[in-house]
């Protein structure tokens, strides 16, 4: 090996990210009571009593779940791409799809998500959950956005989701006409919000398009294989970092505030109150989800990368029945790691750093501590 080796000029540098593991929150320097902090989040003219929403995954956000976490105080996000605009009986399908061989569920997935998108189902769709008085969020991917969204929106939609593993302003293909997202703000009329990203100036330049909101978070999901399958990701903390540092500079310059949700990988209270933390006003969570006893997949989740005809990136997986959505969400706990009870783990979280509200959270000071899981644990990590 050579003696000079490093000492050359550099191709290129690499930068730290973080993830959730590797920092710790500071406590504040004065206390306050958990149950007067105050959880509520804004989505365009729509009040959310907690900051957090479940995903667009369909093993977790049928129209009944979507019906419950808006009973709940969040927002449940519906796939209109997937299962249930394709099928009438949706519960046929997600059996099949629960009860299939390992081995075979993604092509299964591929041949079942390979049907027609029918367009009076949307419709069907949004009229169970506004029947119900619960705040209707529907997801599409950009490529259907301009189509569907509009559907949507006459159906009675209240919040349109833009999704993709990788969103941004800028999209650079053969078609003459992409998707353009100061258009569709004008045409659906109702709060966008659009994701997903990672960096400042993906971030930036998606807020200066008019959005409403910005999902924040590349791979980090349980039952996505992005980063594995092309290795792209940031970790959490730092991506969520990036992004709320675009939304603060857009607010200087605009005088709008678009509230950012960090999207994947949250599996504890501790991961939640870390995102708010690094900046996020709330939080979309998947496969906790999708291990409630509510959700249609009865512990099973997946992707909506998962069916992609020629390269998934996602796979089904068994994540188990934890509990009930309250006992995830308000507790009480029957488990000792943090994964139940989560509104009340940031209640407290916030508590420790004095913080009356999440403006306040975001500010509380974050340490680089990869040991802060570990550290004098030697009992609890040998059970």
């Amino acid at each position: 090996m050579s003696d000079n080796f490093g000492q050359s000029s550099q191709f290129k540098t690499i930068s730290h990210a973080y993830g959730f593991e590797d920092v710790g929150i500071v406590p504040g320097e004065i206390t306050i009571n958990p149950d007067q902090t105050d959880l509520s989040v804004y989505i365009g003219e729509y009040k959310l009593d907690i900051p957090v929403l479940a995903s667009a995954m369909d093993a977790v956000m049928s129209p009944e779940y979507a019906i419950l976490m808006s009973q709940m105080g969040g927002l449940g996000v519906l796939n209109l791409e997937g299962i249930y605009s394709r099928y009438e009986d949706y519960h046929e399908i997600i059996d099949r799809i629960v009860n299939s061989d390992a081995t075979q569920a993604t092509n299964l997935m591929q041949e079942i998500y390979a049907q027609p998108i029918r367009e009076e189902l949307i419709a069907v769709r949004i009229k169970q959950i506004k029947d119900q008085g619960a705040i209707c969020a529907v997801s599409f991917t950009p490529q259907n956005a301009k189509r569907l969204a509009p559907v949507a929106v006459d159906a009675g939609a209240d919040l349109v989701v833009i999704q993709a593993t990788v969103t941004t302003a800028r999209h650079l293909s053969k078609s003459n006409v992409g998707l353009n997202f100061d258009t569709l703000k004008e045409i659906v009329k109702v709060p966008l919000l659009v994701g997903n990203c990672a960096s400042f100036g993906a971030a930036k330049e998606l807020m200066n398009c008019g959005i409403d909101g910005l999902l924040v978070g590349v791979g980090p999901g349980a039952a996505c294989t992005t980063r594995e399958v092309v290795g792209v990701g940031v970790p959490q903390v730092t991506a969520t970092m990036e992004c709320a540092a675009a939304r603060e500079q857009y607010y200087n310059d605009s005088g709008k505030y678009v509230p950012i949700f960090t999207d994947g990988g949250i599996r504890t209270g501790g991961d939640l109150c870390k995102s708010i933390a690094s900046g996020a006003d709330g939080v979309m969570i998947g496969t906790p989800f999708a291990q409630t006893e509510e959700a249609i997949g009865r512990g099973f989740n997946w992707g909506m990368a998962t069916p992609h005809p020629a390269l998934p990136r996602g796979i089904r997986i068994n994540a188990g029945v934890k509990g009930s959505i309250k006992q995830l969400l308000y507790g009480p706990s029957s488990r000792t790691d943090g994964t139940q009870n989560l509104i009340g783990a940031l209640e407290v979280g916030m508590g420790m750093c004095g913080a009356y509200n999440i403006k306040e959270m975001q500010q509380a000071d974050l340490v680089i501590a990869p040991s802060i899981r570990t550290e004098g644990k030697i009992f609890q990590h040998s059970m």
